[in-house]
């Protein structure tokens, strides 16, 4: 309960600052559709009567080397959410071919290449001050993702009655139904 207070608190005072971006840097393939349904529901919710939060989801290695450096050095109107998921049997390299400078990550699994990755990311998005906070997940179930669904419904819910916004309703996307139902009709 203190986290989801924490996370609602520290929302709001970004919005206050102007940062109305929420981008989730996801590094776990697996919970790609996690968050295209977190995607809708921050957006739906919250995107009412001039207000809102943009929520971007940003999947990791791949946005490494093409966002990345905007989210370092470009717009300070985003906040950051860094998700890992730790599995039970993560795939090793092993490759006699890898350029020598990179030899380094012969022999190593995959899963703690990208946790490594993950972790000096966190360290760079400190030195530089970009807000973030970070989810590691240590048990992949049905128990952890039901956790995870409500917290961010919770999150989104007490987002929404703080900002005054209704999160229950979406008022324009009924109008392009109705204007749809019109043109087929």
């Amino acid at each position: 309960m203190n986290a989801l207070i924490s996370n609602v608190s520290a929302t709001i005072y970004y919005i206050k600052k102007k940062k109305f971006n929420s981008v989730i840097i996801n590094y776990d393939k697996n919970s790609e559709g996690l968050f295209s349904w977190y995607q809708q529901l921050v957006a739906e919710s919250l995107g009412k009567n001039k207000n809102g939060i943009l929520p971007i989801i940003s999947n990791m290695p791949k946005d490494n080397h093409s966002v990345m450096q905007l989210y370092l050095d470009g717009f300070v109107n985003n906040f950051f959410t860094f998700f890992y998921v730790h599995e039970n049997n993560p795939t090793k390299i092993l490759d006699n071919n890898i350029l020598s400078s990179h030899a380094f990550i012969n022999k190593k699994d995959i899963g703690n290449i990208t946790y490594s990755q993950m972790k000096a990311s966190e360290k760079v998005f400190n030195k530089k001050n970009i807000p973030f906070r970070s989810f590691e997940i240590k048990d992949r179930s049905e128990k952890t993702l039901g956790e995870l669904f409500c917290f961010f419904i919770l999150e989104t819910i007490l987002l929404g009655r703080a900002l005054n916004i209704d999160p229950y309703s979406q008022p324009s996307v009924e109008l392009i139904k109705k204007e749809t139902k019109k043109l087929l009709v």
